[in-house]
């Protein structure tokens, strides 16, 4: 028995084998090597051997060291070719050391790929994902992966492997979204492939079981990985992928950066023709935690911020981090994104709703006691004056902020009081703020002021407007007295032209309405002839006499 056993294997420091050294060597040319090297270096008897990061740790080996007790013979399947294929590799168990060897077996075990089942070939998979380097350098993967895009693509309407192209974010798009997040385009048959490519493919539950690296090979090989990505169907999946990816607790979420760049890259081009700006919130609030990078977040956030005026303060409340509530950072940013793009082309409409979406996002962030005064500010102050017709808004926000920070200085208060305009506040709202204890006086004696200014001006224009308005009636009566002098001045007989006169216009008005009502009366007999000139062939074809 013990010259049965004289060779010591360790395999990734974890479990020992104690195997036979003639027979393992005499398929494998690397522990061929590996024992003659060891003898050189340590003369002693029953020495053994380390071997790290065997494909399969202790039970691919134990698989391998079947196969070499057997004579050179094991059975496969999907479950254990992959680890027996890369084992053999490692190994070094090819035709040179022993006739039909293991590698050769494995070899010939995998050109029936073309007959296994999908649940096979993912079983292999996700096997590989124990030995990725190795199953990769191999290309097993890019094998297994082949010939599961050729399922795919012969069981679906629209094939992967072409890939369905995005369609451009610079298609008109209907207002309205739909729950999922997602837009229809105005174009038919932009709309058919929305409705094709945008529900639930078969495949998808399936290949969310495949981890990080393997989905990303997945992707590497259809060539649509990170900006390449112009597959609208692959888009689709990596959101359904990260979305189910997520709902792990243990997620190691740094290996899903690449995936998370390639699928935000996907949405860009796709914009606002497929997405809207709640589903846009949606893919930010996915990918953000998942390694994205800076170039794709500002992307995103670019095309958010040009549809800002379409969002909603449940949209804009992403929730944010280092103590603070919510991401008032990103709000910035998005306005920012707004106001700078939309340039001199922005309507008032659109600018005034932005308006009052932030002045409900402040009062939202208001209470935060670890909100900064110049990030309140910078919300505040981010939107130019005409985004506004009333800051009451604005004050009942400021108001608040105070109320939760009361060890603000006077000099701090009053920076912020400069947020508002005053001109722009209610009479009962500058009424309150004048008697607000939190409010400095200094700034209550502006406001008022404004007020009072305002006031005189609408003053003046009210007394011009009615001034003017006198005007007018003046002129309309003394208009209408020389009418009725003229008249009272003619004699019978030239009363009686004039009267004649007018009738005879109107009767020239009349005729002249009456040949309008012919001709177009004339235009209708004339369609409705060429209409039953019209009959149907025997074939139910149309057919023009």
């Amino acid at each position: 028995m013990k010259d049965l056993c004289d060779l010591k294997v360790q395999i990734d420091g974890q479990h020992t084998f104690l195997v036979h050294r003639r027979v393992l060597c005499s398929f494998s040319g690397r522990l061929k090597k590996m024992v003659k090297q060891e003898r050189r270096r340590c003369q002693a008897k029953g020495s053994g051997l380390n071997i790290m990061e065997f494909p399969g740790g202790p039970e691919g080996f134990e698989l391998v060291s079947r196969f070499c007790y057997n004579s050179g013979r094991i059975t496969m399947s999907p479950a254990n070719v992959s680890v027996l294929h890369c084992g053999a590799i490692f190994l070094e168990m090819t035709e040179e050391f022993s006739t039909c060897n293991l590698l050769r077996q494995t070899d010939t075990f995998l050109e029936d790929l073309f007959y296994w089942t999908c649940g096979d070939i993912l079983m292999a998979l996700r096997i590989c994902e124990l030995f990725f380097s190795i199953a990769d350098s191999c290309g097993l993967i890019v094998k297994l992966i082949t010939s599961l895009l050729a399922k795919i693509s012969a069981s679906s309407e629209v094939p992967l492997t072409l890939g369905t192209p995005l369609p451009s974010s610079s298609s008109s798009s209907c207002p309205s979204p739909d729950t999922s997040g997602f837009r229809c385009s105005s174009s038919t048959k932009a709309l058919e492939t929305m409705k094709t490519c945008f529900t639930k493919e078969w495949w998808f539950d399936e290949l969310t079981l495949l981890g990080p690296n393997i989905v990303e090979k997945f992707v590497r090989i259809l060539g649509a990985y990170g900006a390449d990505n112009k597959n609208l169907i692959l888009t689709r999946f990596l959101l359904y992928y990260l979305k189910e990816a997520v709902k792990n607790p243990t997620l190691d979420k740094l290996q899903y950066g690449g995936l998370a760049d390639t699928v935000v890259h996907g949405v860009v081009l796709m914009g606002r023709s497929a997405f809207s700006c709640r589903g846009l919130f949606w893919v930010l609030r996915l990918v953000s935690g998942l390694g994205l990078s800076k170039e794709s977040r500002y992307k995103l956030e670019r095309l958010m911020g040009l549809m800002l005026d379409q969002a909603t303060l449940d949209d804009l409340l992403v929730s944010g981090y280092d103590g603070v509530v919510y991401d008032v950072n990103l709000a910035l940013r998005l306005v920012r994104v707004f106001v700078s793009e939309g340039g001199g082309g922005m309507s008032l409409q659109r600018m005034k709703k932005v308006g009052g979406l932030v002045d409900k996002y402040l009062g939202e962030i208001s209470p935060d006691q670890s909100l900064k005064m110049s990030k309140f500010l910078g919300v505040a102050e981010s939107l130019p004056d005409s985004a506004r017709d009333c800051f009451d808004g604005v004050y009942r926000a400021l108001d608040i902020y105070l109320e939760s920070h009361p060890k603000l200085s006077i000099e701090e208060r009053m920076r912020l009081c400069q947020c508002l305009n005053y001109e722009k506040l209610t009479l009962e709202t500058c009424k309150d703020l004048a008697k607000n204890k939190r409010i400095p006086p200094g700034v209550a004696v502006q406001a008022l002021a404004a007020q009072q200014s305002k006031l005189r001006r609408k003053t003046i224009i009210m007394d011009r407007l009615d001034t003017a308005a006198s005007q007018r009636l003046v002129m309309r009566t003394a208009g209408a007295e020389a009418e009725r002098a003229s008249l009272e001045s003619l004699d019978d007989k030239d009363v009686l032209r004039l009267n004649l006169h007018r009738v005879q216009n109107r009767v020239m008005e009349l005729e002249k309405e009456c040949r309008e009502m012919k001709g177009q009366m004339s235009k209708m007999v004339k369609t409705k002839a060429i209409n039953s000139s019209c009959h149907y062939s025997s074939r139910g074809m149309p057919r023009l006499c």
